[in-house]
């Protein structure tokens, strides 16, 4: 919901009636039971000071824009005036924290719709507390009206309970009574009333209750608060306060304290709930911080029940009768709160006579002995809310903690608790104290700081099955057994019977169980009785049955006898086959009542033959061993579940007869090694039992398996006892193997039958030669296998079997042979590793232990690294000089083993790095030079900066290491190292310096081609910390995306992998560092056929995206596309001009200053580029080419695109074809046809010279203009955006002079009248006085008859004599007279304007609306200003006067005809200073008084203004920001030129030093006076004498004269910059020719381009003005363009454009325009001539914005239309938009229109002077009297409404006469 101006949610309420909730925070919701805003209003932020009474905020300085806490939200009953109840849907009270608490009361089935609300607050009807940290709460209770009279009514009455607040009125009492029905004057609504009763307190601040919750419980009312014990040990305490609803006196009060052990002496939250059937309140208690009212975290539930009520009698019963002392004389009660009253020793019987109190009981009474209870529950986070629910007899409370927890506490008899669950709401977010259930139980509502929660008080239905039912442990649930579902106890059908609804919470409780499964296993052929046994099976009745499901299969009935159940097996054929691999299936056995499962368990069905196939070594072992009881027949290899087998002899399970070996015949164990050498023939011996079950003979044979072959070897058999012999026949196995040995399996076969082997019986077939290379190889393989090395010659030397090598086996080995060293260098420390391999190097690593030196130095042996004979691996010990040599290896006593290689001690330099500095985040490539860096292995160097490692990226070579540095946590200087192994070298005198990472905070432009290479600026900081800068782009090609749309995921790898390759992916260019805040970069070339997906700038290992600078993407476009200059032929170009280049898109991402064209060897230079031109300029003479064409060809360069347009020729005269005699002869002849000509020539030239300098003249003050317009522009928006940025930061404050309502309404409703009805009082002798104010009273009745208004306007209409402003002065009458009731007024002009839509259908209906001739048309225009008066003050308003104020900068800037009006800067062509006027800008000091000191002030003016004008510039400056109206006048001041101590001169238009030429009189300018630049000046008021105007100028609107016009002084005619008429009085002599005229006319028009640049320096708030205008639609729009419509619907008038007329007309041509044109009529400002005329262009821009009609220009249009020809069109789309989202809207705003418009009425309506408007209305009545009485008395309805008799008794009351009535 938001938080809405950061004021947190406050409370929530719940209407029990309809389930819907409200929530109040600066805003009202009404939310449904389903959590959707049904509709919601804005209480807040308001101008507010808590300091002071709730005035206007104008009135109140201090005011500042404050938070409207909610502080009661509660449901209010019946209206506050007797309004009907049901009419209203109930009513909702809301008080909020500011305007010091006041209430309002809104309808509860619309919140925005205002009941009630008081408009001017008296201090009685201060309710809540205004700060949002002190609490209130309050309760709404009906009483009988006994006293007030007549009883029988009832009382609504609203007690409140709020804390002391330090600001605004201290007297308000801990608890009130306020009156909320009935009301009746001069009572008001929630008014504290003398006789209501109220808390009477001796401190307001001591008494600082802290209310938590305020209850009703039968006939009392009760408050639980917290504050300080006053009375005894001045700690905080919780107590309860009770008072009788009856009592209207609070005669009954009586608090007692509240005691939760532990230390919890602080309420956060109630609630008053029942336990075990009886009333109880459980509290949210905290342990207050120390003696503060803070709470801490350590808090519990505490629980009170009836006991409450009793501690409360027992306190006034010893108050009354015992003078507050107990039976032990201790003080068990007494007064509180510091009043005048004691205990008493009253009758016995006195509390049972007056159970509420009377006037001679003591009180206030409170118990000194506070009542204890023991915590239900406690935790360490603050508890803050809590509510309670009864679930089939037990207590459950729901608890809110400041963590955005909800815990759920199941409450025991004895009060004792248990939580059993938690929920996270709104995870760090404090629970509201309003926790509420909803009508249902089902739910509850959680509120947080921002968020309203609707959480399911249990999760039953999530739980599927019994056990997670029965494990949650919630209350709320239990497993409703034959339903087979998790419910609450009510939803169980059967829950009353046993063993039916098993509550989760009860642990005794156990699911419907299977106890037993008889047979749980049985063979799969067979089929039997299969019986469950089943615990707490519940009962059925007597036709309901129960079935045995097994697995998938279909149900079968079950018989039940007591526990156990019955039920048949199914039929073999009908169970589901085994899994692979498997010997048995498994079905789940279901008990099933209907479609519910009760209980289950598992029943195997195995299948013993089966498990013979399966085991393929030893079938019958695995047989007879298996759990399922299967018996071997051995004659036959079956496994069987019985006793049957084919032949007679079986084999019994061993689970049922002992030990499986016994029985089973099984080859046992090889006799002799299990291990057979390869090619060397040997004989196996196996040992095997219990053969003796074969009582046939049989051949034997043994069988070797070796990679899937067997090898049958013939057997012999010796028989000992009941163990058989087997020798095989010798066999030489030959195979090639890769390792020493192969394991084989072995065993017998009895003719076809497969004797059982155990699993490991097993030969190991070995090969010497495999893996054993040389001679220590060979000799360290273990003895048994009985390996040689055998030394030839015949075969070649190897490793054979002993027995298989014919010579003599070698006992010593050969010497070591050392094939490769690594590496072969090392740092004279050591400490690396060298890795030695070879060939007999040893037979273990003891043999070559210390026996290995490098280059003459020991080398330590790594036992972890020696690899027998062919690896040894040493450290290398330091050397104490450089040296080489070889590595010597010594194995035993032999020879040592010497390395070809030579090992080198090496002592590696650093000399230096490059760079020395980089950024903190690491990634700079440091280059370190040095000599012999290739010590050791490339994998034995890791450099350092400092401790952060720098990762080698490079090959290293023997002088020059690369690598680049990781990242630093801080701005450091470190050391640069390299570890050779553990030799450190460090580079000397040398630091690496990590600074701050850079920062880029701008980079232009923001696009680029795909050809690439334009320059981007890259603006930042730190930028020269990185040494090589780049530009990336990320790209992927079109295709992949098309691939990922389509979603083809095998093209998409195969893609991928082409594509998302790291170096493909990216496309990089470096960049240029200029300075730490500047670099250059150049946009990388792409290939036009990819999709950029990110472009970032790597600075080393800081990345920084484009869209992370600037917020906007970097974007890449199409190549711009240039043509050639000519196909076919050289390009000719005549030398003086430029050459034009067409071609495509040449702006689009590229400038003109970027662009290089190149002609030959020289620049062609570039004047302009656009869109689709390129113009530049050549040489004037033809350059060389720079081909081996002879003609130079024009290049143009784009960043990296080159394109050649072709040649170009230049023209000019070069050597003629015509022979020489020819030439001689042609110039003869030729020159005496000039000779001839010339003269002709000469004599016209003399005509056209003057003519032709002047049209050169133009032309090139054209070519000028046109060049300079663009930047003038510029320069002039810059201009004017500096100077109005002091205005804009007074904008919103008191910067916009914008007028009150009253005066806004009187400029609009009477425009051009003085003395408007607004402004005048009724004027009449205190005689009649209230005679006449009694008529007009009826009057008033009488026009709210809407029949009757109706009437009068149409017979008024009718008259001949009621002109068009008659008819729009009665509008504006009936508009200030009906203004309090506008909902009427709106429906009167709804009527109206339906007759007149019925009048203009029947004409033309797109003239309808387009003048204001009806009084309903005025009324339309009225209506709309009433209801756009707030969207002008808060949206429109400041656009407008930004405008207003824009132009008026612009215009003042430049020269302004004082006598015309015409100004050199204007939009108006007719207002157009067409004459050059040399002028220059001068800056005044004007000295300006302010309080006893004078200041100077400095003011720019221009010297051509005259006086008046410099004195309007100054009070400008001097006054900006203020409104006109409280400015003085500058007729009413004089300027004064002050020259040093004694100079002081008075300045004015017009005195004797005026230039006076024929009847011309020039007025006095500060340039006729010579007042210099820098001259200081002041403003003295003006003698009484020459006082021409009052200080209080007279508004006036319509068109305004210029201020000396047709002035005349004895015949003398005024000017100023431009005589008028000067045009018409032309001496005669220069009325020449046509042409000349023409020409003369030629040089002024070129002034019309000021035109242009006026328009665009003002481009930008004309923008904002009409975009403001036409953003979203305020509701009196949306509620009148439905109206029109819906008459268009109603009338059949389908034409788009007719309505698009109508809308035009009723909103933009009437209002908009008018306030466009009239400024004034929104600000207290003044519009000079000069600004009206541009403001007039404006409005006509609109106009022709809102029309239907295409918008074509032409040569002949005005200059206006022209001025704005290409923003048409755009305007044209947003008015259309406007127009069509208003129509797509979803309409009916017809209710929330009338609750603005009765907002509306209750605002203004005060501001409307009604009497004097009725007055004047009468005054029409009288006029047509009797065409009005006649017109009434015509009407069927009128004459029974009497409406003519009542006109007649308002015309007799008006004019004192008596009648005929």
């Amino acid at each position: 919901l938001g938080a809405g101006g950061g004021s947190p949610l406050s409370h929530l309420l719940l209407d029990s009636s309809s389930g819907e909730l409200y929530v109040g925070v600066n805003r009202v919701f009404h939310i449904s039971s389903q959590l959707e805003v049904l509709s919601w209003s804005r209480t807040g932020p308001s101008l507010d000071s808590p300091d002071f009474p709730p005035i206007l905020p104008k009135d109140c300085s201090s005011a500042r824009l404050t938070d409207n806490h909610n502080k009661l939200l509660l449901l209010g009953g019946r209206g506050v005036e007797g309004e009907d109840e049901e009419r209203e849907g109930g009513s909702l009270i809301v008080c909020g924290s500011v305007f010091q608490g006041i209430c309002e009361r809104r309808s509860l089935s619309n919140v925005s719709e205002l009941l009630y609300m008081t408009s001017n607050p008296v201090d009685t009807q201060y309710v809540a507390a205004n700060d949002p940290r002190v609490s209130t709460v309050a309760i709404v209770i009906t009483t009988d009206n006994k006293q007030e009279g007549g009883g029988a009514g009832r009382l609504k009455l609203m007690l409140v309970g709020r804390g002391y607040t330090s600001k605004g009125p201290g007297d308000i009492p801990p608890i009130t009574t306020r009156r909320l029905s009935p009301v009746a004057p001069p009572a008001w609504p929630f008014s504290q009333e003398e006789e209501l009763g109220k808390l009477v307190v001796g401190s307001y601040s001591e008494y600082n209750n802290q209310f938590v919750k305020a209850f009703s419980h039968a006939s009392h009312v009760y408050f639980l608060f917290s504050r300080r014990d006053m009375w005894r040990r001045k700690e905080y305490g919780t107590y309860v306060s009770r008072l009788c609803a009856s009592d209207r006196s609070f005669y009954s009060y009586v608090e007692v304290p509240l005691s939760c052990v532990g230390g919890y002496n602080l309420a956060q939250g109630a609630w008053l709930g029942t336990h075990q059937g009886t009333p109880t309140l459980f509290v949210a208690m905290a342990a207050g911080q120390a003696s503060t009212p803070v709470a801490t975290g350590r808090s519990a539930l505490c629980v009170w029940m009836e006991e409450l009520d009793a501690m409360m009698r027992k306190a006034q019963e010893v108050c009354y009768t015992q003078e507050g002392r107990g039976s032990s004389g201790q003080e068990e009660a007494y007064i509180e709160y510091a009043v005048s009253s004691k205990c008493l020793k009253l009758p016995k019987d006195s509390l049972s006579e007056y159970p509420c109190g009377g006037e001679h009981t003591p009180n206030p009474i409170a118990s000194a002995v506070p009542l204890s209870s023991t915590p239900t529950v406690t935790r360490t986070t603050q508890l803050t809310a809590v509510t309670t629910a009864t679930e089939a007899g037990h207590t459950i409370a729901l608890l809110g903690d400041g963590k955005g927890q909800l815990h759920k506490v199941f409450v025991r008899s004895d009060r004792s608790g248990e939580l059993y669950d938690s929920v996270t709401v709104d995870r760090g977010r404090a629970v509201n104290a309003d926790l509420l259930l909803d009508g249902t139980g089902q739910h509850v509502y959680v509120l947080t700081y921002s968020k309203l929660s609707k959480i399911p008080v249990s999760s039953c239905e999530r739980q599927t099955d019994c056990q997670s039912c029965l494990s949650v442990r919630d209350p709320y649930c239990g497993w409703c057994v034959l339903e087979g579902r998790c419910t609450r106890k009510q939803q169980c059908h059967r829950h009353v019977q046993p063993n039916h609804w098993l509550w989760s919470f009860d642990s005794a409780n156990q699911c419907v169980t299977v106890q037993s499964l008889e047979p749980a296993s049985q063979s799969r052929d067979e089929q039997t009785q299969v019986t469950l046994t089943v615990l707490q099976l519940p009962a059925l009745s007597g036709e309901e049955s129960l079935s045995c499901a097994f697995g998938p299969l279909p149900p079968q009935p079950a018989v039940v006898k007591g526990t156990g159940i019955t039920c048949q097996s199914p039929p073999p054929e009908l169970l589901p086959p085994r899994a692979t691999g498997s010997d048995h299936v498994t079905l789940r056995v279901s008990l099933v009542f209907g479609h519910v499962t009760l209980c289950h368990a598992n029943m195997t069905f195995y299948d013993c033959g089966a498990i013979g196939r399966l085991n393929h070594s030893s079938p019958c072992m695995a047989c007879v061993d298996s759990v399922w009881g299967c018996n071997w027949c051995p004659m036959d290899q079956l496994c069987v579940p019985d006793q049957s087998c084919p032949h007679p002899t079986i084999i019994h399970n061993h689970r049922m007869l002992g030990s499986a070996q016994g029985s089973c015949p099984v080859v046992v164990s090889l006799l002799g090694s299990a291990l057979v050498p390869m090619s060397f023939p040997t004989a196996l011996r196996l040992l095997a039992l219990n053969l003796h079950i074969f009582t046939d003979e049989a051949e034997y044979v043994c069988v070797v398996e070796i990679r899937g072959f067997e090898f049958n070897l013939n057997a012999t058999v010796e028989k000992v006892g009941d163990t058989h012999t087997f020798t095989c026949s010798p066999h030489q196995f030959q195979f090639s193997v890769s390792e020493l040995q192969y394991s084989a399996p072995v065993f017998l076969r009895r003719g076809e039958l497969r004797i059982d082997a155990l699993p490991s019986l097993r030969v190991k077939l070995y090969d010497c030669s495999a893996g054993q290379s040389d001679c220590s190889q060979c000799r360290a393989v273990p003895e048994e296998y009985g390996c040689v090395w055998c030394p030839g010659p015949s075969p070649a030397p190897g490793c054979v079997y002993n027995q298989s090598c014919t010579s003599i086996p070698a006992d010593t080995c050969p010497p070591p042979q050392i094939i490769e060293v690594v590496p072969v260098s090392g740092p004279l420390e050591g400490g690396i590793r060298v890795t030695i391999r070879g060939s007999n190097l040893g037979m273990r690593y003891q043999d070559v232990e210390g026996g290995v030196t490098v280059a003459g130095v020991q080398c330590v042996t790594q036992p972890e690294s020696y690899m027998i004979s062919t690896r040894v691996v040493c450290e290398l010990q330091p050397s104490t000089e450089q040296r080489a040599g070889p590595v010597l290896v010594t194995v035993g006593t032999s020879q040592p083993g010497k390395s070809r290689q030579t090992f080198t001690y090496l002592d590696p330099q650093l000399l230096s790095v490059v760079p020395n500095r980089g950024p903190m985040s690491g990634g700079t490539r440091l280059t370190l030079h040095g000599r012999q860096l290739l010590t050791g292995q490339t994998s034995d160097l890791t450099a350092y900066v400092g401790l952060q490692p720098c990762y080698i990226v490079e090959e290293v070579n023997d002088t020059q290491l690369v690598c680049r540095t990781g990242s630093s946590n801080k701005i450091a200087q470190a050391n640069v190292r390299v570890l050779f192994g553990k030799a450190e070298r460090t580079v000397p005198n040398v630091s690496y310096h990590y600074l701050r990472d850079p920062v880029i905070t701008d980079a232009t432009p923001a696009e680029s081609f795909y050809e690439g290479g334009r320059v981007i600026t890259v603006t930042g900081r730190n930028l020269d910390v990185v040494q090589q800068p780049i530009i990336s782009v990320w790209v992927e090609p079109l295709e992949v995306q098309r691939v990922k749309r389509r979603r083809r995921l095998a093209l998409l790898t195969a893609k991928q992998q082409l594509v998302f390759n790291s170096t493909m992916a990216t496309v990089s260019e470096g960049c240029n560092v200029l300075s730490p805040l500047e670099m250059t970069c150049v946009t990388p070339r792409l290939t036009p056929g990819v999709r950029v997906k990110g472009v970032w700038f790597q600075l080393d290992n800081v990345r920084v995206h484009y869209e992370s600078i600037k917020g906007t993407r970097f974007s890449y476009y199409q190549n711009p596309e240039l043509l050639v200059l000519n196909r076919d032929a050289p390009y000719r170009f005549k030398p003086g001009g430029v050459i034009a280049v067409e071609g495509q898109d040449l702006t689009r991402a590229m400038s003109k200053e970027e662009v290089l064209a190149r002609l030959g060897d020289q620049d062609c230079e570039v004047k302009t580029l656009d869109n689709t031109h390129l113009y530049c300029e050549p040489p004037d003479t033809q350059p060389n080419s720079l081909t081996d064409n002879q003609l130079p060809s024009l290049r143009v360069y784009m960043g990296n695109l080159e394109v050649d347009l072709g040649l170009v020729q230049y023209d000019t005269d070069s050597m003629s074809p015509v022979p020489l005699a020819a030439q001689v002869g042609l110039a003869a002849g030729a020159a005496m046809v000039v000779l001839s000509v010339l003269v002709v020539i000469l004599m016209y030239r003399r005509k056209s010279k003057q003519a032709l300098r002047d049209y050169k003249k133009v032309l090139l003050q054209l070519e000028t203009l046109e060049i300079n317009v663009g930047d003038q522009c510029r320069k002039e928006f810059t201009d004017l955006m500096t100077e109005m940025m002091d205005l804009t930061s007074d904008v919103g404050g008191p910067g916009i002079p914008l007028l009150d309502y009253k005066s806004y309404a009187e400029r609009v409703f009477f425009p051009g009248q003085q003395g408007a009805p607004l402004s005048q009082r009724l004027d009449l002798p205190e005689s009649r006085r209230h005679t006449v104010e009694q008529g007009l009273s009826q009057l008033n009745n009488l026009l709210n008859n809407r029949l009757f208004l109706i009437r009068f306007i149409h017979t008024l209409e009718a008259q001949q004599g009621f002109s068009q402003r008659d008819r729009g002065y009665v509008a504006s009458l009936l508009t200030m007279a009906l203004h309090d009731k506008l909902e009427y007024f709106t429906e009167v002009m709804k009527s109206l304007l339906q007759d007149l839509v019925q009048q203009y259908v029947a004409k033309n209906p797109k003239l309808m609306l387009r003048r204001t001739e009806t009084v309903v048309e005025k009324m339309l225009t009225n209506w709309m200003s009433i209801c756009l008066y707030s969207f002008l003050k808060e949206v429109a308003g400041e656009p407008l006067y930004m405008l207003y104020r824009a132009i008026k900068y612009q215009v003042d800037k430049g020269p302004v005809d004082a006598v015309t009006g015409k100004a050199k800067r204007t939009l108006n062509d007719s207002h157009l200073l067409r004459e050059d006027i040399e002028y220059n800008s001068m800056t005044l000091t004007v000295l300006v008084k302010n309080g006893l000191e004078v200041q100077p002030c400095p003011v720019k003016v221009l010297d051509t203004d005259t006086i008046t004008q410099v004195k309007d510039k100054i009070l400008d400056q001097i006054y900006k920001g203020a409104p006109f109206s409280q400015r003085p006048s500058a007729h009413c001041l004089d300027l004064e030129w002050r020259a040093g101590q004694a100079g002081h001169l008075t300045l004015s238009d017009d005195d004797v030093t005026a230039i006076v030429q024929g009847h011309w009189k020039k007025l006095n300018t500060l340039q006729h006076y010579k007042v210099p630049d820098g001259a200081t000046v002041a403003l003295i008021p003006r003698s009484q004498g020459s006082v021409g105007q009052g200080v209080n100028q007279v508004f006036q609107t319509g068109e305004k004269t210029p201020m000396l016009e047709g002035e005349e002084d004895e015949g003398l005619r005024l000017w100023h910059l431009v005589k008028s008429g000067e045009d018409a009085e032309i001496p005669k002599h220069r009325k020449s020719s046509m042409r000349e005229r023409e020409r003369a006319k030629a040089i002024p028009e070129i002034y019309l381009t000021r035109l242009l640049s006026m328009k665009g320096t003002l481009q930008k708030f004309v923008d904002d003005v009409l975009v403001a205008i036409l953003s979203a639609p305020p509701i009196a729009v949306r509620f009148f363009f439905d109206f029109l419509d819906d008459m268009a619907e109603k009338h059949g008038i389908d034409d788009p454009e007719t309505v698009h007329i109508w809308k035009t007309n009723s909103l933009p041509l009437r209002f908009w325009v008018n306030i466009l044109k009239n400024p004034q009529f929104v600000f207290d400002v003044q519009v000079t001539d000069s600004v009206d005329a541009v403001l007039s262009v404006i409005a006509q821009t609109f106009i022709d914005s809102c029309t239907t009609s295409e918008h074509k220009v032409g040569r002949d249009s005005p200059v206006n239309k022209l001025l704005y020809a290409r923003e048409i069109p755009r305007y044209k789309q947003l008015v259309e938009r406007y127009y069509s989202d208003i129509h797509s809207a979803a309409s009916g705003c017809y209710q929330e229109m009338n609750s603005t418009l009765t907002e509306l009425s209750g605002s203004f309506a005060s501001e409307m002077n009604s009497l004097v408007a009725l007055h004047e209305l009468y005054k029409y009545i009288n006029k047509y009297y009797d065409q009005v009485i006649m017109s009434l008395e015509e009407d069927s309805s009128g004459q029974k409404m009497q409406l003519a008799y009542r006109l007649q008794q308002v015309a007799a009351l008006l004019e004192n006469k008596v009648t005929d009535l």
